[in-house]
This record gives C-alpha cells, sequence and structure tokens, in this order.
C-alpha cells in the first residue's frame, strides 16, 4: 500500500493525520446531533405529557372552534362599525350654548340659545325664551351654517360656537 503512495509523492503520515482529523470532525457532528435529538425528545414528551392524541385531538378542534367564533364575531363587529360610520355623519356631533336674559326684568340669564350641528354644520336652533310669566321655544333651521330666518345676536354666538366646536381646544393647545 505504502509503494502506491510512494509512486504518487504523498506521506502516509499525512493521510492518516487527516483522517483522524476527519474522524474527530465526524463525532463532534454526531455528539452535537444527539444532543438536539434528545433535546427536542424531552420537549415532545412535555408536550404530550398527560395527554393521549385523542384529547390532543379535542384540544385542538375546541381551539379551531374558538377561533371560528371569533371570526364570526369580528364580521359583526366590523358591520356595526360600518353601519355607525355610515349614521355618524347625519348625527349632531357639534353644538353650541349661550344664554342671556332676554328681559330687562328677569335675571339670572334663563334664556338660552342651543345650536346642533352634524358634520356639515347644519341641524337645528333651539332659543328657549323666558319670562316671568311663560317660556317660548322657538326652532330655526340651519342649512351648511346658514339660516334662511334671520338670527338673533345671541342665536349667531351659538352657532359660531357650534361651527368652531373642538377648534378652539386645538388652537389653546397650539
Amino acid at each position: 500500500m505504502s509503494s502506491i503512495f510512494d509512486s504518487l509523492g504523498i506521506d502516509p503520515g499525512i493521510i492518516i493525520i487527516l483522517l483522524l482529523i476527519l474522524t474527530i470532525v465526524l463525532a463532534v457532528n454526531v455528539f452535537s446531533s444527539k444532543m438536539r435529538l434528545s433535546r427536542l425528545e424531552r420537549k415532545y414528551k412535555m408536550f404530550m405529557k398527560g395527554s393521549d392524541a385523542q384529547s390532543l385531538e379535542k384540544v385542538f378542534v375546541r381551539k379551531f372552534a374558538q377561533i371560528d367564533r371569533l371570526y364570526e364575531a369580528k364580521e359583526d363587529h366590523e358591520h356595526d362599525i360600518s353601519f355607525i360610520k355610515h349614521h355618524l355623519e347625519s348625527m349632531f356631533s357639534k353644538y353650541g350654548v349661550e344664554k342671556y336674559d332676554a328681559f330687562d326684568d328677569v335675571g339670572g340669564k334663563l334664556s338660552f340659545v342651543l345650536a346642533l350641528l352634524d358634520q356639515d354644520n347644519s341641524g337645528v336652533i333651539l332659543n328657549a325664551v323666558h319670562s316671568r310669566d311663560n317660556c317660548f321655544l322657538y326652532l330655526k333651521e340651519i342649512v351648511k351654517g346658514e339660516s334662511y330666518v334671520m338670527l338673533s345676536q345671541e342665536e349667531l354666538e351659538a352657532l359660531r360656537k357650534a361651527v368652531n366646536f373642538g377648534l378652539e381646544n386645538i388652537e389653546k393647545d397650539e
């Protein structure tokens, strides 16, 4: 055998050293794989501990049923949210209130104007005029921030507050 190595010009000692290094590398690789496999087996046994395959299958079926119920509830919630968004545009979301004394002989600012507007600044103005003997209510329609009927100073102030609803707080924060 050494005559083959001699004819090739290779020292047999070098071949033996290379084979020894290769054997050590392979032994370390086998040992590492065996350690990983034993860790995986321990994790698998812990996962399966206390339950057989049938009960584990029942757990999965229950969890998937819960997921299906949650998905259906999510669909219902999305439908409800879109319904609310659709109707939110027509709801009164802005208001303005102005209290005043309608008559000189009546104090305490018992009369008031309430402006209720939607996102498009359309809605109503409710004016409650309080006197010593009676209380009168007047309702005026507002379309896009404008009235077709003449507005009093108090009604204009309540309308201004409603149109600028929320903007005053933003300006104060800045």
